[in-house]
């Protein structure tokens, strides 16, 4: 990395960092210049890295809390070099501009911080490079902390203390379903158990578990890998994601014969996770004795906790948040105000809402009727299911995000 001196304190590294490294384009090569980059993106907790080409050079962005910000612009002359240097270091051919290609920079290159995964592709405006930061591999998410209130926790926990069926975190892309299932794997993570994870890529080196990358270059898939690990004696196996009928019907099959199976699903909320199982095929009593849990779930913002404010909210506000204005005079909402240290949006951090659906009796006879998605979730809220919305209400109204930002993720 760069021998420049961290900054000193977050706000000081947030208000700086555009101008040190423009500061930095004109004097020093490619190679201090990636370095910092990295370095620094790594400092504010950004996820991802773009570096977009256009007519007058590449627009370097970082991708913070969800959100993308402008934080460099390369002329023509260096930005070149600063492509070359980044497929360089993802072990990539930097002679190949005409089709995309995946690298990898391993965190031993980086002096011990996180892997990064890089894509490249042509543009009319010559090659773009996306990194992604690979979360902590030595740091994990409790439980505890991903935002679930008190009854989805006791539902969760209840359902991964079964030793057989399906866990599935469903949402879209981006909503933290590998982080979830991360944390209910190291929940499970006992030297009694067998472990085993098959990912596309392996985000996170985990100590006691076997760890399994696919390769589809060699036709070495979910299927493939699921197929293989089930002959191997496990207690528990983590599937990446179910993308496809045949590792559905393999996953559901594994979760019917005895072994703790834990995945994601592009479900837009829990009643249609089962629908997007319809459609794989697989037959409603395997639905209904295979899945144990579906948790659906969003990231929200957190309003900025050094640079906030209180306030009234309106009748408008009030009726959004399901509350009487006529009852409510005296509630008080919080909300951000923009500042250098929170890139000028007025937040700060992310945290999750939660849909968890335990398949009880009610749901599993509702399943085996062939109940639609909305009958499900309807059934599910009379016994108690907490919805995406009423867990985004809840995190307004303690203060820790905004109706703006429930309206964002879930309109």
């Amino acid at each position: 990395m760069s021998d420049a001196a961290p900054a000193t304190n977050t706000e000081t590294r947030h208000r700086g960092l555009q101008e040190e490294l423009k500061e930095l384009v004109d004097v020093v090569g490619p190679v201090p210049l990636v370095d910092l980059l990295l370095e620094r993106a790594f400092e504010v907790g950004a996820t991802d890295i773009h570096f977009d080409p256009s007519s007058e050079g590449v627009n370097v962005r970082l991708r913070v809390d969800g959100m993308l910000h402008e934080i460099l612009e390369l002329d023509g002359n260096t930005s070149p070099q600063v492509i070359s240097r980044l497929k360089l270091m993802g072990g990539m051919d930097i002679t190949e501009k005409r089709f995309s290609q995946d690298g990898h920079i391993a965190n031993s290159v980086l002096r011990d911080q996180r892997d990064i995964r890089v894509g490249s592709g042509p543009t009319i405006y010559g090659e773009r490079i996306v990194l992604r930061l690979m979360p902590s591999t030595s740091t994990f998410n409790q439980i505890e902390d991903l935002g679930l209130e008190e009854d989805q926790l006791a539902a969760l926990d209840s359902a991964l203390r079964v030793p057989h069926g399906m866990v599935l975190s469903v949402g879209p892309v981006g909503s933290g379903k590998s982080t979830s299932t991360y944390s209910f794997l190291n929940r499970l993570n006992e030297p009694n158990r067998s472990l085993v994870t098959i990912e596309d890529p392996v985000e996170r080196r985990i100590d006691g578990t076997i760890q399994i990358q696919t390769d589809n270059k060699i036709k070495f898939g979910f299927v493939q890998a699921l197929r293989g690990v089930l002959r191997q004696d496990p207690n528990v196996i983590m599937v990446g994601e179910i993308r496809d009928a045949e590792t559905a019907h393999i996953a559901a099959r594994a979760a019917l014969t005895g072994i703790q199976v834990l995945s994601t699903l592009h479900a837009h909320d829990t009643g249609a996770t089962i629908d997007v199982f319809r459609e794989f095929g697989i037959p409603p009593m395997f639905i209904a004795d295979s899945i144990t849990c579906v948790i659906a779930q969003r990231l929200l913002r957190m309003v900025c906790p050094k640079h906030r404010e209180t306030f009234q909210p309106d009748s408008a506000t009030l009726q959004i948040l399901g509350l009487n204005p006529d009852e409510s005079g005296d509630v008080e909402l919080v909300r951000g105000v923009p500042n250098p240290e929170n890139f000028g949006t007025g937040y700060a951090g992310r945290t999750g809402i939660f849909e968890v659906l335990r398949i009880d009796e009610q749901i599993r006879e509702a399943i085996l009727h062939g109940h639609s998605s909305k009958e499900l979730t309807n059934i599910a809220i009379q016994h108690g299911l907490q919805s995406l919305e009423q867990s985004a209400i809840k995190k307004v109204l303690a203060g820790v995000t905004t109706v703006e930002e429930m309206h964002r993720v879930l309109m």
